[in-house]
């Protein structure tokens, strides 16, 4: 048996352990669907935390000034990603609704199209970021010893900013098509070759620590010996990046052509239309706003935050990171509704697009109320776990973090409610319903909760961690009674799918 062979027999039996063989979205119950998509996607996110981690790792190794060009570097990166979400957001929702539909030529046009599009944004994207990085770097406010490392770093990005949105493209038109186990398995790929990659691309074969954790010191000597190769920093931490990506996106290109998985696409349905990228971006931009705005909220509350002590701003940053894992749920089940709701309208069901939403609503609240509980309860074990004892004020920052999670985790279950109208919005075409609700959650409400509760009433720090458990109630209100006036029913299904040219 072929190592192809061997590989596609992998991905069978893997396929066939979450369910997704022959997966209706259409027909049968909500609750089993629902579930198979989420879980796939909870991994995937579970997988790009680690790589996010091991970068950290091997970067923080390198030297301080290193880690500190990767924050610099990191809001752009997030930046430029969130316009690619807004591109995947609508490729994924035409699919999702083709083939609800049973359009399935319009389906590989919607997707052949996304692709086309999401190259040529990557593209010029990835120029203006080339040559604009240095000046952005330095409006941030970067030492002179860190900016040429964020530099080096983001150079190497830009250029390699294509293979990074194809990926993010590939990982959600599978999804509109109801398949997240494939991009779950190319993602683990990626990342274990990135992981395999950083120690190497960073050190070289000189002082480099892998061999010191493995126990085997003297290889090092022997392989620098070989090649002489010294290693290239945080540039070639960059290059692992881009690497491993590139390889994933060229995985995903040969699943998308011979389309026996997932979604099919074809060369001959990449020339650029400009009619189907009006539509794109009619339904793209609102989505790339919500990346934008949720991104650029957190920014904003930083300016509230930085007016208290470093214990307390401290406790934000372990409260954030700690909410951003307990979220994966509520993101998963979101794309899932989006998805079903997607390939149901599509099919002229919008009672069971509507029904997936409430199970969805209901499932986060339930499941995300049961972590609050223990998060509530735990708080200062869970605070602890990012707190070093020999950490300045560690015990204040305990105390403060733990304070955090007590305000917040009562209202989990509201955010996850949020998540899912949110999804089922997306999965109509209203994206920019979408947006005005997280836009309008994250910065309309919060920032000047958290700004008036702090500052002008007096409750100090404890007016920030109010901030979030209300605007997450805040939130899930708004969300629910919107859905509920049904103004994503009024879809005029052709114009939302994206059909495609006739042969005539």
């Amino acid at each position: 048996m072929s190592l192809r062979e061997r590989l596609a027999g992998a991905r069978q039996l893997i396929h066939r352990a979450f369910n997704q063989e022959d997966l209706d979205l259409t027909e049968g119950g909500i609750g089993k669907p629902l579930f198979v998509l989420a879980i796939p996607i909870v991994i995937t996110n579970l997988f790009q935390t680690a790589y996010n981690l091991a970068d950290t790792f091997w970067v923080g190794r390198y030297s301080t000034d290193a880690l500190a060009a990767i924050s610099f570097a990191f809001p752009m990166v997030f930046l430029l990603i969130s316009m690619a979400m807004g591109l995947s957001v609508a490729g994924s929702v035409m699919i999702a609704q083709n083939i609800g539909a049973g359009n399935e030529r319009d389906a590989e046009y919607a997707a052949s199209q996304t692709v086309s599009f999401s190259i040529i944004a990557s593209i010029i994207l990835g120029v203006a970021g080339y040559f604009s990085v240095e000046w952005l770097i330095t409006i941030y406010g970067a030492s002179p010893d860190v900016l040429p490392l964020a530099v080096n770093y983001m150079e190497v990005i830009s250029l390699g900013l294509v293979f990074m949105f194809g990926f993010i493209m590939f990982i959600s038109l599978m999804r509109g098509a109801g398949d997240t186990v494939t991009p779950m398995v190319v993602m683990f790929v990626s990342v274990v070759i990135n992981i395999i990659l950083d120690p190497f691309l960073i050190f070289g074969f000189v002082d480099n620590p892998f061999f010191a954790i493995i126990g085997m010191p003297g290889l090092q000597d022997q392989l620098f010996q070989m090649t002489g190769y010294t290693g290239d920093g945080l540039r070639g931490a960059a290059i692992a990046t881009i690497f491993s990506r590139a390889l994933a996106f060229i995985i995903g290109l040969g699943i998308m052509f011979r389309g026996n998985q997932g979604v099919t696409i074809r060369l001959r349905n990449m020339v650029p239309d400009m009619d189907f990228a009006r539509r794109i971006l009619q339904i793209g931009i609102p989505a790339s706003i919500e990346g934008v705005g949720r991104a650029l909220s957190v920014n904003l509350l930083l300016i509230v935050v930085g007016l208290f002590a470093t214990p307390v701003v401290s406790a934000y940053g372990i409260g954030t990171r700690v909410l951003s894992v307990v979220f994966m749920p509520a993101i998963a089940m979101a794309r899932g509704v989006e998805t079903m709701s997607g390939q149901n309208i599509g099919a002229d069901k919008p009672d069971r697009a509507a029904a997936t939403t409430a199970f969805a609503a209901k499932a986060s609240f339930l499941i995300l109320s049961a972590v609050g509980v223990v998060a509530f309860v735990f708080a200062e074990p869970i605070v602890s776990i990012f707190v070093g004892a020999d950490q300045e004020n560690a015990g204040r920052v305990v105390e403060v973090g733990a304070q955090f999670m007590r305000f917040v985790a009562p209202t989990f279950g509201f955010m996850g409610i949020m998540r899912a109208y949110n999804g089922s919005f997306r999965g109509a075409s209203k994206t920019a319903v979408a947006a005005v609700i997280s836009v309008g959650t994250l910065m309309v409400f919060r920032l000047p909760v958290a700004w008036l509760g702090s500052q002008t009433f007096g409750l100090g720090s404890d007016g920030l961690w109010l901030s979030f458990a209300a605007s997450n109630v805040f939130g899930a209100t708004l969300a629910y009674f919107w859905y509920q006036r049904g103004t994503w029913r009024n879809v005029d299904p052709e114009r939302a799918r994206g059909a495609a040219p006739s042969d005539d």
